[in-house]
């Protein structure tokens, strides 16, 4: 975490300098899951990391994700909530202010998990397996429809055990 520190820092010193203001620092946490390596939360100054990808790409990650986040909150508190996350204005930070490649996405290697699948069905013959994620929200009360056919999705009340 001390590495985060020192490179978010160094972004924060590089902006303050350019736009010639106060930027108050973000929270830090590393506790994302998933396949997302870092993501900024414009509103609450809050910048959350997948603990996983920085110790498996630590090098990269340093030089490229802190920087991709922190410019998310940069250009927010520069230019306003109505730009684009990855428009000109966090461009222009990512490659004018920390000379870096504006990349939207990272590359690195994600476990891709088994989990449960909880089985869905509408009027087509195949079965549509649902993730943990998804099904929790069917029981709040979204709903899905079929692509195919456009009737809605209804739980089969079975599900697939993890195969990992």
């Amino acid at each position: 975490m001390d590495r985060i520190l020192a490179r978010l820092e160094g972004c924060y010193q590089l902006a303050e300098q350019h736009f010639d203001r106060h930027f108050p620092r973000p929270d830090i946490e590393l506790d994302l899951r998933g396949q997302r390596a870092g993501v900024a939360y414009l509103n609450q100054n809050l910048l959350r990391f997948n603990g996983q990808m920085y110790r498996d790409n630590t090098d990269d990650f340093l030089r490229q994700t802190v920087p991709h986040e922190a410019a998310h909150l940069i250009a927010h508190q520069v230019f306003g909530p109505r730009i684009r996350p990855h428009g000109p204005q966090w461009q222009a930070i990512m490659t004018e202010l920390f000379r870096l490649p504006a990349n939207r996405c990272h590359n690195y290697a994600v476990s891709k998990r088994s989990g449960t699948r909880y089985l869905y069905r509408c009027a087509c013959p195949d079965h549509m397996p649902f993730t943990p994620q998804r099904h929790a929200w069917v029981r709040k009360g979204r709903q899905y429809q079929c692509r195919r056919c456009g009737d809605l999705l209804h739980f089969t009340g079975r599900q697939l055990a993890a195969t990992a």
